[in-house]
């Protein structure tokens, strides 16, 4: 299937609607994540989106990358039903800061999404900010950030519950989910759980095995109000996962590869965070609001390899990855024209694998084979932002220092014990302008400069990857840097909001496996792995550039139409070819309106086109071209009593079969997505 070249048009569009439109009254989003305080998105020089809760809900995804599943900007890389990693403009996992109330996931994760040790079901607000963003969370950051926001304590009299409960037929698959607010005087308490019974997925060829899993998850807070601008808040979460695969892991065993293959398992998983927060709003005329926090967060995983051929586990690794953190920050309006902000974030995280491995032929005896032993990441940033108003123009300016120590015990299961120690220093910038010309047509321009130190897995982990290569671990790799210039346009009004933006994205030191033979495989994977080797090392440079365009359109009263488009182009300028995995192009149309008293109906329409521009010398052919697709949505929600509503919907009503083109996988055994599914929904509070 290929698509028209939808750019021209859209922008053409956009133009004329908001000619049509521009003596309508602003409406804008609030956004929290760009500027790391609520601001006014139609203020803010970067491309963002966000989904509210009762987008989340309409669009009934499973997770957090099934949710953000065709926006602009943002594809979907996976390897099983409960790992779906959001990819912002063409940058997956490792490249983006992922964020849970304003504090960051971090893990050495070898399969599955880090994304997915939360609960969707409890979420209120999901925000993204697509493109470099260092200057407020530091290393990571090149393709942007992503915050799930979870239910708060508040300060409202009495007790109030909120809970929701779904079923959907694909996978038979059981949610349910229920919040409880009390407060009383200068305390309030939050308590929420979120669970979930999910069996296997069915693909229009059939049920799609090792997709089920079971989650349960768990949160609280607490807050004290020590006066009218004081507060102190302890904060819990606790996310749990039994029996989950990873279908996209299948592997040719190394001894038969003809025959035998293997599957990455976790027959567990946890996550577990613990808060202790304080928070200082000003008053006055130059107000300054405070918030510090500390926290510790476990990420604790049962990461197993199974053997299809002889039905049990021949690789059993367990690891926690623990992070304690402490972020301080302020905002502080010294000018009417002039918010400064400032902060310092500081975080060290650790991680101790214990691997152990059944040696060929019998497969019987197993023996310590660990890819490091007390490894430890430590980052200290500080960083200072001006948000600047002259009449119209809006400007904000932002400069931010880093230094990522990484250091490790051994590697190679204790054959390598010197060298291990690296240092990452970096400046990270922006500087960005947004000019209201009229309510709907506010021009922006944004300079950015993000880095990426290298994480324990790159640096120190040698083993087989998603790929079905052997990597090696290369200590001595270095930052990656990266710098994006972004043009767009924005706007909203009662009955138009749009967004516009094209991109230019270079990274110097791209961090990414190099495929070696000969001497040098040998060398750095090891003689039985010589034939499949790859290393971990730092190509020159890369370039990713992009057009991304979003827009809602009140066409008549209670009746929205909706569209949005996303071009990604990637070119490995080493090899001068395309960079690997770039997302297809891909459109959406939707319409959602009132078609009953009290009942809502919405369509959607998702054009993903085939994606032929692979890297074939880089990846020596194992990166495959990926078929184009089209899905429908639909859906109606009724809002049979106050505050109570029920939704029945059907996902991939055509039962399509397709699957996006960075699902991980060997070449040719890429999971199916999920069939035609029917989903109903109820949600409520009292």
């Amino acid at each position: 299937m290929a698509l028209p070249h939808l750019r021209p048009i859209t922008l053409s569009l956009l133009v004329a609607f908001s000619a049509a439109h521009a003596d309508d009254t602003a409406l804008s989003a609030v956004n929290v994540t760009a500027k790391g305080y609520s601001a006014s998105d139609l203020e803010t020089p970067i491309s963002t989106s966000t989904l509210e809760r009762e987008e989340i809900a309409r669009r009934g995804g499973q997770n957090l990358g099934d949710a953000l599943r065709g926006e602009p900007g943002i594809a979907i890389s996976n390897d099983s039903a409960q790992g779906q990693n959001p990819t912002l403009r063409g940058l997956g996992k490792d490249s983006i800061v992922l964020l849970v109330d304003g504090m960051r996931f971090n893990s050495a994760q070898p399969a599955g999404a880090i994304a997915s040790f939360m609960s969707l079901g409890m979420a209120k607000r999901v925000e993204v900010v697509k493109g470099a963003s260092s200057v407020l969370y530091g290393t990571g950051a090149l393709g942007g950030a992503i915050n799930v926001l979870l239910p708060q304590a508040r300060f409202t009299p009495g007790v109030g519950v909120e809970a929701g409960a779904s079923f959907d037929s694909a996978s038979k698959g059981l949610r349910g989910t229920a919040v409880m607010n009390a407060s009383a005087g200068d305390h309030a308490l939050m308590v929420g759980a979120s669970l979930a019974r999910i069996d296997d997925y069915k693909s229009p060829e059939g049920s799609v095995a090792r997709t089920g899993y079971d989650s349960d998850s768990f949160i609280g807070q607490y807050r004290f109000r020590l006066d009218s601008q004081q507060q102190i808040r302890i904060s819990a979460q606790l996310h749990k996962d039994e029996d989950v695969w990873y279908p996209g892991s299948i592997q040719r065993h190394p001894t038969n590869p003809a025959t035998r293959t293997t599957i990455v398992h976790s027959p567990q998983q946890e996550r577990r965070l613990l808060e202790l927060g304080y928070s200082r709003k000003g008053s006055g005329e130059q107000p300054l609001n405070l918030d510090v926090r500390v926290y510790r967060q476990e990420m604790e995983r049962q990461i197993y390899a199974y053997a299809n051929w002889l039905n049990r586990d021949i690789v059993t690794n367990q690891v926690t990855f623990r992070t304690d953190g402490i972020d301080a920050k302020a905002d502080w309006l010294v000018h009417p024209q002039h918010l400064v902000s400032f902060g310092v974030n500081a975080w060290e995280m650790t991680g101790n694998p214990d691997r152990w491995q059944a040696a060929a032929p019998n497969f019987t005896a197993f023996s310590a084979n660990n890819p490091f032993q007390k490894a430890k990441i430590t980052a200290v940033g500080a960083y200072v932002q001006d948000d600047m108003r002259f009449g119209k123009l809006s400007v904000l300016a932002g400069l931010r220092y880093d230094t990522v120590k990484s250091s490790a015990d051994s590697m190679l299961n204790g054959a390598r014990t010197t060298g291990l120690d690296g240092t990452d220093n970096a400046f990270s910038g922006n500087l960005g302008a947004i000019y209201e010309v009229s309510p709907l047509l506010r021009p922006y321009a944004n300079y950015a400069r993000a880095f990426r130190a290298p994480g324990m897995r790159e640096r120190y982990e040698s083993g087989v990857r998603g790929d079905g290569y052997f990597y090696a671990g290369s200590p001595e790799v270095e930052a990656e840097k990266a710098d994006q210039f972004e043009l767009g346009i924005k706007g909203a009004s009662s009955q138009f909001v749009y967004q516009v933006a094209g991109y230019h994205n270079r990274i110097e030191n791209y961090l990414t496996g190099q495929i070696l033979t000969g001497a040098a495989a040998t060398a750095a994977c090891g003689a039985p792995n010589a034939g499949n080797c790859k290393k971990t090392v730092n190509l020159g440079n890369v370039t990713i550039r992009g057009f991304e365009a979003n827009a809602r359109w009140q066409v008549v009263s209670g009746h929205w139409l909706s569209a949005g488009y996303s071009l990604v182009r990637g070119t490995n300028n080493d090899l001068d070819e395309p960079l690997f995995q770039m997302p297809a192009d891909e459109a959406r149309l939707g319409w959602l309106g009132n078609v009953l008293p009290g009942v809502k109906a919405d369509f959607t329409l998702r054009l993903v086109d085939r994606q032929d521009r692979i890297a074939t010398r880089f990846t020596r052919g194992t990166e495959n071209a990926t078929a184009g697709f089209v899905t429908a949505d639909l859906g109606a929600t009724w809002a049979f009593a106050k505050n109570q509503s029920l939704r029945l919907a059907v996902r991939n009503l055509a039962d399509k079969t397709y699957h996006e083109h960075q699902t991980e996988g060997l070449s040719g055994w890429e999971i199916k997505a999920p069939g035609r599914s029917v989903q109903l929904a109820w949600r409520g509070s009292f």
